[in-house]
């Protein structure tokens, strides 16, 4: 009998792969997604330090106003445009998109759209 590893199990595996290529430096740092199943983060990482440069979530204090009533894509949009915000207010322009394994749609694709719409370029 086969057994096959939950889902979560398999985005790990795809994003420590990923990982090993992909790192956020000073000039580009690295906007990494985390998607939970009612909340959305998002953050912007320089990994030479180690360090969080801006993030935001739903959980956020100002943005938990802004998403109440809204759909979870409406949520991941107004989060992906929130840490865009933050970015540009340091000076951050272009960053590297970390989807964390998950697939190039839905919620991670809100985020992105909304980061490229508030100014990021990736």
């Amino acid at each position: 009998m086969i057994k096959k590893l939950d889902r979560n199990a398999v985005r790990k595996v795809r994003h420590a792969r990923v990982r090993k290529k992909v790192a956020g430096t000073a000039e580009r740092p690295r906007l990494c997604v985390y998607r939970s199943l009612k909340h959305m983060y998002a953050q912007i990482i320089n990994d030479q330090n180690g360090t969080t440069l801006a993030a935001a979530s739903t959980l956020d204090p100002d943005l938990r106003e802004q998403v109440a009533g809204k759909t979870k894509k409406e949520a991941a949009r107004i989060v992906g445009e929130a840490v865009a915000k933050k970015a540009l207010d340091k000076g951050i322009k272009k960053v590297v998109f970390d989807r964390s394994g998950y697939i190039y749609h839905g919620r991670v694709e809100e985020v992105a759209a909304g980061a490229r719409e508030a100014g990021l370029e990736f």
